[in-house]
């Protein structure tokens, strides 16, 4: 969440921040915060003053009780009997104001970094790659909810019949597929000098506020009500919940993790062809990156993580486009987003299969993570992105590279999944 010191400090800037994230009663909404804050600057400053001045009384009546005047002790316990009870309820009214200041903060999104283009929809989003040449197939080619039937490699069926529909089941060398890809992009991050991470895939409350899934996704998140723990949406969130309340120090940074978990996501969109097969499932296997960086060194970050993603994107031999995303179109948390998305041939469109993002200080401010400087203990920043997410890369590796021969496996990743073909 955004610290109330810079919302007070850079006000103007926060509020035409959150008018280019298209934010309703922005301006309002920040006098309501800075109001708050102002209150509980005056709770606090007066209970301050009223158990200074309780102690100065108990200090008093250690005195007196040495003195033997036992008039005076009487009259200073009935005066501080009223100086407790009145900041017994100060301390009432400054939690409450607390309370609603920490709920009002909740609300209000991350400020988009100058650099993110205005907008109110992903139409509006900024193309600054896309590959020149893009596959032309032949007439009778089919789009992967076919291919997958035709060589019995997926199963959207099976899934159903176990789970429910968005729950596919990988078979034969589906399933050899989707372990290639996860062998093969965790290799390729641990190259790039990430440290690979088993994070636990159920989460609890603290967790998803720490990284902002919670309150703003509640509903987009599997819960367990008898443990009230909820399953995780991406591997960012535990993995960047390592460093809740965590103060690190300035020579080890910055932290580079990588970390290969399923994923749950209640919302599968509606019936259609932009959600068929591959293209929206409830449960799905990704490979995430996340840093965690010092102020002046996080862009640079977000450009090294943005590069690698690139990498494993023209490695699978994919055609794709990066986008940044306008602020009408950014994550509740994020300062700034590059999409990548790959060309399905088949279906003639582009899908999407990676966000990469910046959140500055948004979540460290709410994980309370910090790093030990020479003044006082300042806020990190905190970076993730998917590297990559498998099922819409597999549906454009199956459309893509299908012939009349069977569905070709790129070079590098031949050696993990053991043959250059499907037949």
């Amino acid at each position: 969440m955004l610290q109330v010191t810079d919302i007070r400090e850079k006000k103007e800037q926060v509020i035409e921040g959150l008018k280019k994230r298209n934010f309703l009663n922005s301006e309002k909404k920040i006098d309501v915060i800075l109001d708050l804050d102002d209150e509980r600057k005056r709770l606090k400053k007066e209970l301050d003053t009223i158990l200074k001045e309780n102690n100065e009384k108990s200090k008093a009546i250690a005195i007196l009780i040495k003195s033997g005047n036992t008039a005076q002790i009487e009259k200073l316990k009935e005066e501080n009997n009223e100086i407790k009870n009145k900041s017994k309820k100060i301390s009432e009214e400054l939690i409450g104001i607390e309370k609603k200041l920490n709920e009002s903060l909740y609300e209000i999104p991350n400020i988009p970094h100058k650099t993110v283009p205005q907008g109110k929809s992903s139409e509006d989003n900024e193309i600054i790659f896309q590959s020149k040449e893009l596959p032309v197939l032949e007439k009778n080619a089919k789009p992967h909810w076919e291919i997958i039937k035709e060589y019995d490699i997926i199963d959207f069926e099976l899934g159903t019949k176990i789970a429910g529909a968005g729950f596919p089941v990988y078979k034969k060398e589906g399933a050899r597929l989707v372990r290639s890809l996860i062998n093969y992009f965790l290799d390729m991050a641990l190259q790039s000098g990430y440290t690979e991470i088993q994070p636990p895939i159920l989460i609890n409350a603290e967790s998803g506020f720490g990284t902002g899934q919670l309150p703003d996704k509640e509903s987009q998140m599997y819960y367990v009500n008898e443990d009230g723990l909820y399953l995780i949406p991406t591997a960012e969130v535990p993995i960047t919940n390592l460093y809740r309340d965590v103060i690190l120090e300035e020579k080890n940074l910055p932290i580079k993790n990588v970390g290969y978990t399923p994923c749950f996501r209640r919302e599968a969109g509606s019936w259609g062809s932009h959600v068929r097969g591959l293209n929206r499932l409830h449960q799905f296997d990704k490979v995430e990156i996340v840093q965690i960086t010092h102020p002046d060194a996080s862009y640079q970050a977000l450009e090294e993580m943005k590069s690698h993603v690139e990498m494993l994107i023209k490695s699978l031999e994919l055609p794709y486009r990066i986008l940044r995303l306008c602020g009408g179109d950014m994550g509740f948390t994020s300062a700034l987003t590059y999409d990548f998305e790959v060309y399905s041939a088949a279906q003639q469109k582009w899908l999407e299969v990676s966000s990469v993002s910046n959140f500055e200080t948004f979540q460290a401010n709410r994980l309370k993570l910090r790093y030990k400087s020479d003044k006082k203990n300042q806020l990190l920043h905190t970076l993730n992105g998917s590297a990559l997410a498998l099922p819409r890369i597999m549906a454009a590796l199956y459309e893509n590279n299908q012939t009349s021969n069977g569905i070709l496996i790129p070079k590098a990743i031949v050696s993990y999944f053991g043959k250059n073909i499907i037949v």
